[in-house]
């Protein structure tokens, strides 16, 4: 089952995970962080987050590939990733949605709208 409160944030600059930890903690999530691909799975295997922040250009294994390969699981591909990347340009986010990603979320990160957009993510589809 996946923690409602926690965030996996795989991103390999140092100073954009402090800024993410940083803001999400603040608006009340706990935040696991990975550095690559290989990190990020073995995360992954110990606990399941309610949404992964997924940075694009990684060392090693790419964010879309990686996106690919937690859409093809059963284990993760209810869980919904979003791009965060420094790919601004056009057909970028159009990229990272055909990739499997549900959303895109352009750096760097502005800290003023950041938690509320993950809270829009994150929030029940139903209205009551």
């Amino acid at each position: 089952m996946n923690d409602p409160s926690l965030v996996l944030v795989v991103e390999d600059n140092e100073a954009n995970q402090l800024l993410a930890r940083a803001v999400l903690e603040r608006e009340g999530y706990r935040v696991e962080i990975a550095g690559a691909a290989d990190e990020a799975l073995e995360k992954l295997g110990n606990q399941l987050p309610s949404l992964i922040l997924m940075d694009i250009q990684l060392p090693g294994q790419d964010g879309l590939s990686l996106t690919r390969q937690l859409k093809a699981s059963p284990a993760t591909a209810n869980i919904p990733i979003i791009a965060l990347t420094a790919h601004a340009m056009i057909g970028d986010r159009e990229a990272t949605i055909v990739n499997g990603c549900a959303g895109y979320i352009a750096k760097p990160i502005d800290t003023s709208t950041f938690g509320d957009q993950i809270r829009e993510i994150l929030a029940p589809a139903s209205i009551e």
